[in-house]
């Protein structure tokens, strides 16, 4: 007979089990009962380390029936999943009826195997400028977005969404996001916005709210990630993974290992959170010969806008750059304050050029990248001397530098960028300096395309 040992946090030691696998799905029954899901962590002769999904508030040792399912947790997945909403363990949220499942996948999956990945090196096209100008998004990329506390990471995050489109629009585009910990508010924002601009047809919600479990949001990206590899590799679609926030899931990951008295490593999180997050961001990608791909959009809140902070660090080991939003841009009421300076996108140049772009968007951005970086030196400079001590060429430089900030950076929620329009106005910028100064720019390449500006 089974037996309740001990009730820590999360997670219920049991006594008295027999042929129980780790991972296998278990349903609680309580004397009332209700019925709450969790899955095993760890087995041990005839005991079982139970993680229960929905808390173990309320939960006595007297009096508790275990059922062990005899399988992980599954999502059923149909061409129907398309245009839902669910909660974070895969329940539906909209009042429609539960998927009718063409098959049920299991929600650990498995990352990507090396030899079989195809590069990144296609054009995603977001509407915010300085991401497809400077920072660009590929298809199958993982390129996350570090944010800090009461910067709208969310309305970006909303933005792209709406917006994220591939170049040739004949391929079949779609949206996964998945919201870990949040608040109601935030979430009817989420849910609004995707049925207001009608971006909810070609997408899939999970949302975990912060009144939810903590233990929940550890199953959340899994489901939104196993969501994706359907739509992308059995049904061939472009698949664009937005989830927020992933400091959110860190600090669940950190709760449970502190119920199971594991060693902590930095600051208190487990010593097995690269590996954890590894085995999520390595989902994402191509695969050779098929034409569906997964690119992943994971955002993060810095705790304390530190950078060296375990959560942003590790991810920064694991995927392909970083987009940073800065502090100073937001003061001064610009949106979106994306910094280009501190973001990095390793993949930018096999994605854009001629045939994926255009020809002159390599030089262009790279031109963009110095001129800012000199325009912020010399504003500092203005601080120590005064203006007066500058040269012609530095005032020009100081003058692009404010220009590119309130014209090229700040756009509005609502405005959808293309390509195009983006390389244009970076071209009526770059008109602000003397023809020499374009020293990243082919000559032929400024006859060309100058006059666009």
């Amino acid at each position: 007979m089974v037996k309740v040992n001990e009730i820590a946090g999360p997670l219920v030691l049991v006594q008295g089990v027999s042929g129980v696998a780790f991972d296998e799905l278990v349903e609680v029954v309580l004397p009332t009962g209700e019925v709450r899901s969790g899955k095993v962590l760890e087995v041990s002769d005839d005991k079982a380390l139970i993680q229960v999904f929905e808390g173990t508030e309320g939960l006595e040792i007297k009096n508790l029936t275990f059922r062990f399912k005899g399988k992980g947790l599954e999502l059923p997945v149909s061409r129907d999943i398309l245009g839902r909403i669910f909660s974070g363990l895969g329940r539906p949220l909209d009042g429609a009826p539960p998927v009718l499942p063409e098959k049920k996948l299991d929600v650990n999956g498995s990352p990507i195997n090396p030899f079989a990945r195809d590069y990144p090196d296609d054009f995603i096209q977001t509407g915010i400028s300085t991401i497809d100008g400077l920072n660009t998004l590929s298809r199958g990329q993982k390129l996350p977005i570090f944010s800090g506390s009461g910067l709208p990471h969310s309305r970006i995050a909303a933005q792209i969404a709406r917006q994220a489109s591939v170049k040739n629009k004949d391929e079949k585009f779609a949206v996964v996001f998945g919201a870990l910990g949040i608040t109601y508010e935030e979430s009817e924002f989420f849910i609004a916005n995707f049925r207001k601009t009608g971006a909810i047809e070609n997408s899939v919600l999970f949302i975990n709210l912060a009144s939810d479990p903590a233990i929940e949001r550890i199953a959340t990206p899994r489901l939104a990630l196993t969501a994706a590899e359907y739509l992308a590799f059995d049904l061939e679609m472009h698949v664009l993974v937005i989830i927020t926030d992933m400091t959110n899931y860190c600090e669940s990951l950190r709760e449970v290992s502190a119920a199971r008295r594991e060693v902590p490593g930095r600051r208190g999180y487990p010593g097995y959170l690269y590996t954890d997050m590894a085995t999520l961001y390595e989902r994402a990608g191509r695969i050779k010969g098929k034409n569906g791909s997964i690119t992943l959009l994971p955002i993060l809140t810095m705790p304390d806008d530190d950078k060296t902070h375990p959560i942003p660090d590790l991810t920064g080991y694991i995927t392909e750059g970083q987009i940073i939003l800065g502090r100073d841009l937001e003061r001064k009421g610009i949106y979106p304050p994306i910094d280009p300076l501190p973001s990095l996108s390793r993949l930018r140049d096999k994605a854009i050029g001629s045939g994926r772009t255009r020809e002159d968007h390599a030089g262009v951005a790279n031109q963009l990248f110095a001129a800012y970086a000199r325009g912020r030196e010399v504003r500092e400079l203005v601080v120590i001397l005064g203006e007066a001590a500058l040269s012609e060429v530095d005032k020009k430089y100081l003058h692009f530098a404010d220009e590119f900030e309130d014209k090229f950076i700040r756009q509005s929620e609502s405005e959808n960028r293309t390509i195009e329009t983006t390389l244009k106005l970076a071209w009526s910028l770059l008109k602000i300096l003397p023809r020499e100064e374009l020293k990243r720019i082919k000559d032929e390449i400024i006859d060309k395309y100058a006059d666009q500006g």
